[in-house]
């Protein structure tokens, strides 16, 4: 199942994403506020990655939006993403100062859902430190877990099969409500928990 994969940000989470997506034979391309020239030393040494601008992300099957919270809507700003699978990876804390978003009571992908509308988001690779994430995850046989959720059934069951071509075991939590919650930092008993399927 080869997909192209577009993801808005590049720190840490995006290009940890990246760099298993395009090991797993996918074609990504990711974009920054900076433009792709200011991309070129970032991912000269990544194969199978291209820089492009937020339109050209946006044209690709699967979009995440990997920006710090503050950032986000500029990151969308413009952009119609209805009809297209979103990732969302992203935990509401405001940087420098670690301040915790004021939510309103809502998940954070609710709050990211209603940025983008008419798209199918899924809450995903929110839980682990980008170095478990580019590291191989497969190993002795084992897969490395991945939560995910989402109200899209489609979505999640794309999502499900992009995750086990990049080697990993998703695990379905339900929807954004019952699932975010689940998965979000801080606060969700499942932030952080590093599992491997046997």
């Amino acid at each position: 199942m080869k997909k192209t994969i577009g993801i808005i940000g590049a720190g840490a989470i995006g290009l940890a994403f990246a760099t298993r997506a395009a090991a797993a034979g996918h074609e990504v391309i990711i974009s920054n506020s900076r433009g792709p020239a200011s991309l070129s030393a970032v991912i000269k040494d990544l194969k199978g990655i291209q820089a492009g601008t937020r339109e050209a992300v946006a044209q690709a099957d699967v979009v995440m939006i990997a920006v710090p919270w503050q950032h986000l809507d500029a990151a969308v700003a413009g952009l119609d993403l209805s009809g297209k699978i979103v990732f969302d990876p992203m935990n509401p804390i405001i940087t420098p100062g670690f301040i915790v978003a004021d939510l309103g009571g809502k998940t954070s992908s609710e709050v990211v859902a209603s940025k983008v509308p008419g798209a199918a988001l899924v809450k995903v690779f929110n839980t682990l430190p980008p170095a478990l994430i580019t590291a191989n995850p497969a190993q002795n046989g084992d897969n490395r877990v991945m939560f995910y959720s989402g109200d899209d059934k489609t979505a999640k069951e794309i999502t499900h099969r992009l995750l086990s071509s990049m080697g990993f075991a998703g695990i379905d939590l339900g929807g954004l409500v019952q699932g975010g919650r689940m998965q979000q930092f801080p606060g969700g008993p499942l932030a952080a928990i590093h599992l491997v399927k046997y």
